[in-house]
């Protein structure tokens, strides 16, 4: 089965939004991986505009699932996963200013900085996983860079799916049989939801982990946070 991991993110958000502690971040945390979550994802952004860095060192204490930490591999986002020790680490080349993640990495042009990074985390003896387009070059430059997973980015598919859902998925489907025929773990994340998330899961070969935040947490306003999450891992069985 798939692997849930939450992306807390917005619960951070909300919190910041009148600068106490309610939503309480690590209850939620908590809370989540109660209600059958798998793991648990933040994405500091060096503005700490939601999630803050004490956040991830205060998470570290408390989770027990798996601990993932995405970010641009800036020398103080190295420096706060080498510190952490997070179970995953997933590079994500968003610039400072994006209001969320818009790209993969290009691993053929990038190549020697995501070797050297990779090798630190690895050497740390933390999981890599690197956020992708799903094109089969860029997974093949994924590999050489010596990444434990690859996280498809998976946006084009939750715009394409209610216009032509098989259309949409298709480069998912090869880079995924890419990644297999090199030994490459697949995560995968961004804009999937209750509504495209089953047809995606049956449809990658050996999906091992999506990271959800935004979808989730939205739904869970009508939902509820257990009932959102419960929906999720049925869907994803």
């Amino acid at each position: 089965m798939t692997k849930l991991s939450v992306n807390v993110n917005k619960i951070a958000t909300l919190r910041n939004a009148r600068g106490g502690n309610v939503p309480d971040l690590l209850k939620v945390a908590t809370d989540l991986e109660g209600f059958g979550a798998q793991g648990i994802t933040i994405h500091p952004r060096p503005d700490e505009r939601h999630i803050r860095y004490q956040d991830a060192r205060d998470l570290k204490k408390i989770v027990k699932s798996e601990f993932n930490i995405e970010g641009n591999p800036v020398q103080k986002f190295i420096d706060l996963v080498l510190e952490v020790k997070p179970e995953q680490v997933t590079l994500v080349p968003d610039s400072v200013d994006a209001i969320t993640s818009n790209a993969g990495w290009d691993t053929i042009k990038h190549k020697e900085f995501l070797t050297d990074v990779i090798n630190t985390f690895k050497n740390a003896g933390i999981r890599t996983s690197i956020f992708v387009d799903a094109n089969t070059k860029i997974i093949d430059g994924a590999k050489a860079v010596g990444t434990d997973r690859i996280e498809l980015y998976t946006e084009s598919y939750a715009t394409g799916y209610f216009l032509n859902k098989e259309n949409a998925i298709k480069p998912f489907i090869e880079a995924a049989k890419r990644a297999n025929e090199l030994g490459l773990g697949i995560n995968a994340g961004h804009d999937l939801s209750l509504d495209n998330i089953q047809f995606f899961a049956q449809n990658i070969p050996n999906l091992l982990e999506v990271s959800i935040g935004h979808a989730l947490i939205s739904e869970a306003l009508y939902l509820g946070l257990d009932n959102a999450v419960n929906m999720y891992l049925h869907r994803l069985k």
